[in-house]
C-alpha cells in the first residue's frame, strides 16, 4: 500500500513532531498506523498514512456504517436507532442557525439521510460524497445529484449553511478544502469531530475507537480546532456535544480490546465521559463546532 509522510504540522507548520501512539485499523487491514504530535501546538496526526489515492481500500467493508446502510448486528441497530434521534438535533441546529432555511450543502454526505431530512424540512439541498456506493445510495435517498469531488464541485456558488458531519478528519487536501469551505460559506460553517481529549478516549487508550486508523488522518482537540479554522477566516460560535457518541465509540472500544463488545462497560464508561465533560471544559467525544466568516 503507497504511503506518504507529512513534514510540516497541517496546523501550525512545524517541522517537529513526535510519536504519539500506535494504534491498530480493527475495521478492514488489521495493520497498524503511528499518530504523531506537534510539540508546538499539539496537533495529533496520523503520520505516515496512505495516499489520497490507496485509501479507497480501507474504507471497503460493511463494518463501515456510515456508508453501507447495513443493519446487521446490535452495534449497527444502535447506530441507525441513535441516527433517527441525531438527524432531529441537525436539523433542529440548522434551523436555529438560518430560520429562512435556504440552501444546505453536506460536504461528506454518505448515504445522503441527513439531506433527505433537510430537503423534506424545505431546505434547497446538495451533497458530496466521494465513495461511489454510498453516494449511490444518497441519490436515490435524496432524488438529488449527489457529486464526487470537493474541490471541484460548486465552484461558483455559496450556501446558507455547510456542514461536514465526522469529515473533516477524513480530508488528504485539508488546506485546499478549507480555502474552499471559505468561499462556498455564505453563512454558517457546521463542522463535527471526535475529541480525543475526551474522557473515553483517555480510558481506551490505543483501542479507543474514533482514532479509526487510517481513515482518520487527523485528531482534533478544541484548541487546534479553533486554530486551524481561526487561521481560514472562521470565528468560532458556538461548541456543541454529540452525547451519544460516547456510548458508541465505547462499545466499539471494548470490542476492539476484548474480541467482544462489552455493552453493560460501555454504557458505563459513556455516562461517565459526558458527566466528565460537564465539568471539563466541554470535552465530549465528538464535539459540533459552528463557524461564522469573520
Amino acid at each position: 500500500m503507497k504511503m506518504e509522510t507529512l513534514g510540516r504540522c497541517p496546523v501550525c507548520g512545524s517541522e517537529h513532531h513526535s510519536p504519539y501512539l500506535v494504534c491498530k485499523d480493527y475495521t478492514v487491514s488489521q495493520e497498524e498506523f503511528t499518530l504523531v504530535q506537534c510539540p508546538s501546538c499539539g496537533f495529533v496526526f496520523t503520520n505516515p498514512r496512505p495516499t489520497e489515492a490507496a485509501i479507497g481500500a480501507y474504507y471497503q467493508s460493511t463494518e463501515y456504517i456510515s456508508h453501507s446502510n447495513t443493519r446487521q448486528g446490535i452495534i449497527a441497530q444502535a447506530y441507525h436507532q441513535v441516527r433517527k434521534i441525531t438527524l432531529r438535533n441537525k436539523l433542529k441546529l440548522i434551523n436555529e442557525l438560518s430560520p429562512s432555511k435556504g440552501k444546505l450543502l453536506d460536504v461528506g454526505c454518505g448515504t445522503g439521510m441527513f439531506l433527505s431530512v433537510g430537503k423534506a424540512d424545505g431546505w434547497k439541498v446538495s451533497g458530496i460524497e466521494p465513495d461511489p456506493g454510498a453516494r449511490s445510495l444518497a441519490m436515490k435517498e435524496t432524488g438529488e445529484i449527489i457529486q464526487s469531488s470537493i474541490l471541484e464541485s460548486y465552484t461558483n456558488e455559496t450556501f446558507d449553511v455547510v456542514t461536514l458531519w465526522h469529515v473533516l478528519e477524513h480530508i488528504h487536501q485539508l488546506d485546499a478544502t478549507l480555502d474552499w469551505l471559505r468561499q462556498r460559506v455564505a453563512g454558517h460553517l457546521i463542522i463535527a469531530v471526535p475529541n480525543f481529549q475526551s474522557y473515553d478516549a483517555q480510558e481506551y487508550g490505543k483501542y479507543w475507537a474514533a482514532y479509526d486508523v487510517p481513515r482518520h488522518l487527523y485528531h482534533f482537540s478544541q484548541q487546534t480546532m479553533r486554530a486551524l479554522l481561526g487561521q481560514k477566516g472562521f470565528r468560532l460560535e458556538q461548541t456543541l456535544p454529540m452525547p451519544f457518541d460516547s456510548f458508541y465509540v465505547s462499545m466499539l472500544s471494548t470490542k476492539y480490546r476484548d474480541g467482544k463488545t462489552n455493552y453493560l462497560e460501555a454504557v458505563q464508561k459513556g455516562f461517565q465521559s459526558n458527566q466528565w465533560a460537564k465539568h471539563n471544559k466541554n470535552n465530549y467525544s465528538s464535539l459540533i463546532y459552528v463557524f461564522k466568516k469573520i
